[in-house]
């Protein structure tokens, strides 16, 4: 088992080499596309897809996915402890799936901070693939933030909208294409479109932004929305058949209306809520919907109090009953709700109920094969 490890790891420090050189060559377009980067044929039993309400892997398995965000990406072109981060996920908390938030400006270079076109950047989300690929452990490329279809060194503004814009198209076909079909990518295509009416959030349509609460910057930005459908189509267009993860409205939690008609055409798709403490009737707005589609908590979680401990139990109960797979917010000292109380990785009192519950979910799939 070292020796598969080694050779694995050094594969994938091969990979990461070459992408600075074949994924990021020089183009003519404002933008420098990514070519499909390379990946170990010896993961490809971990290949998943969608059968009804269920996660299979390439031999039909059913895959429980459970984890933690690991946030920074989205806000600093560098990251804050990422890799770090991601290595005592998969050690320490012993998680299955990382989820990785991402900046579409930052992706492509469009920072004050970078010249480089962004392969530094996609350098590091590159290096925690491969990370999670030598421990086999999925990572869902989570779209974060978007700019309302204005680069921010067009004086755009870069953080959370109401729906993706037309750079996030361009995102889904590079970066579906830089990973086109590895085994433990998830392309997570939008985190949390909100105040928009259903037909938008599939469709698209003209968009009067609303900026989450804690921007201090409470203009709003009219633009072109693009809908789900279009970054799905997007995502596919380079033939990546990897899953997809499709977030609903309010804040990425409300997916009653999937099934009443607004639900995305294509395969290899997963719903995804954020049932916050907030969040109320969750049985309405993603558990009768799970019994259709299969149903991913993409962000839960609570202040590090003992008072939201039960909250997190009933959370966990519900999941178990409905099957659903689900990565807590987060692993980060100060993007809160947080798991951690310094970069010691001293989990908060929320974080050592959530260490706990994916202690004892590893220990059972360690069980079961």
């Amino acid at each position: 088992m070292r020796l598969i490890r080694i050779s694995i790891r050094l594969f994938f420090a091969a990979v990461v080499a070459l992408s600075a050189r074949a994924a990021d060559s020089p183009a003519s377009s404002a933008l420098n596309p990514s070519t499909t980067l390379p990946y170990d044929r010896a993961l490809a039993p971990m290949r998943l897809h969608v059968k009804g309400t269920r996660i299979l892997d390439a031999r039909g398995h059913p895959v429980w996915l459970y984890g933690v965000n690991v946030a920074s990406l989205e806000w600093r072109t560098d990251g804050d402890h990422v890799q770090e981060s991601v290595n005592r996920a998969i050690h320490d908390w012993k998680v299955n799936l990382i989820r990785l938030p991402l900046a579409q400006d930052r992706w492509f270079g469009k920072m004050e901070d970078q010249s480089d076109g962004g392969a530094a950047y996609r350098g590091i989300v590159d290096r925690l693939v491969a990370t999670c690929a030598v421990a086999r452990v999925y990572i869902d490329l989570d779209l974060h933030w978007s700019d309302c279809g204005r680069w921010v060194n067009e004086g755009g503004r870069l953080g959370q909208h109401s729906l993706p814009d037309e750079h996030s198209i361009d995102f889904w076909r590079d970066a579906a294409r830089r990973y086109k079909n590895h085994p433990n990518v998830i392309f997570g295509l939008y985190n949390e479109p909100h105040d928009v009416s259903f037909a938008a959030w599939r469709d698209g349509g003209q968009v009067t932004d609303v900026p989450s609460m804690w921007n201090r910057d409470q203009t709003r930005t009219e633009y072109q929305g693009v809908g789900m459908q279009k970054l799905y189509d997007a995502a596919r267009e380079s033939g990546a058949k990897n899953l997809v993860t499709v977030s609903g409205l309010d804040w990425g939690y409300d997916l009653s209306f999937v099934a009443d008609g607004f639900k995305i055409k294509g395969r290899n798709i997963v719903y995804e809520t954020h049932p916050y403490p907030q969040k109320k009737d969750w049985d309405r707005c993603f558990g009768e919907v799970s019994r259709k589609y299969a149903v991913y908590i993409g962000e839960w979680g609570a202040g590090g109090g003992t008072t939201n401990l039960e909250y997190g139990r009933n959370l966990i109960a519900y999941a178990q009953e409905h099957h659903l797979h689900w990565t807590a917010w987060d692993l980060h000292t100060s993007a809160g709700p947080t798991l951690i109380r310094n970069w010691s990785y001293e989990p908060t009192p929320f974080g050592a109920y959530v260490k706990e519950q994916l202690a004892s979910a590893a220990a059972a799939r360690e069980a079961s094969q």
